[in-house]
């Protein structure tokens, strides 16, 4: 088996690694592949616990404001309502691209080839979903949300009392799961399982 570095394009055969270890370029020194023990196990964990904060953080208010005892509260999908009701539609299909629609399509795909190996089957049209999941990945913006949502706190804390909603805790708990998932989906080890069905 060959493999090329994603770094200088070298062409080397693949080594046998042990659980845990890791496959570095012979000519640049970067990482390969790592060997991550347990990965669909884990990253089915992982991707599961994802799936159900992304509801409740899409469900739930993120942040309240409260001014004058009038409590004004609003979700991620109201929020990009209240942008685009305000004559900024492009900003709104971003943040609703990046935020809703690109990380509910990553946990989606993932969901849909792990649930299946973790039973012993392989999932129909394999390939074609690691590449949609590779393609997606570098859109999924819920970190980059969640820092702006917190500096925009801070800067209101002076005009009203905030109060941070139960959509707040779940991306962050969210932010964490989706690294974690990221990190343990291994396309290494499922992209030699297409071509081994080939």
């Amino acid at each position: 088996m060959l493999t090329a570095c994603h770094e200088c394009d070298l062409l080397q055969r693949e080594p046998i690694l042990p659980p845990g270890g890791v496959a570095c370029c012979l000519r640049c020194n970067a990482v390969l592949f790592r060997d991550i023990p347990d990965s669909i196990d884990r990253g089915l964990a992982y991707t599961l616990g994802a799936a159900i904060l992304f509801i409740v953080a899409n469900i739930f208010p993120i942040v309240g404001l409260e001014v004058q005892g009038n409590l004004h509260a609003t979700s991620l999908y109201g929020a990009v309502e209240s942008i685009w009701d305000n004559d900024m539609q492009g900003v709104a299909a971003l943040v609703f691209a990046t935020t809703i629609l690109i990380p509910a399509v990553e946990i989606s795909l993932m969901l849909y080839v792990l649930l299946p190996l973790k039973f012993g089957r392989l999932p129909r049209e394999l390939a074609p979903i690691l590449r949609i999941v590779a393609a997606v990945r570098p859109w999924s913006m819920t970190q980059v949300f969640i820092l702006g949502v917190l500096v925009a706190l801070v800067k209101l804390a002076h005009l009203a009392h905030v109060v941070p909603g139960v959509a707040l805790w779940a991306f962050g708990g969210l932010i964490l799961l989706l690294t974690a998932s990221g990190s343990t989906f291994n396309m290494h080890e499922l992209w030699n399982l297409v071509t081994e069905k080939e």
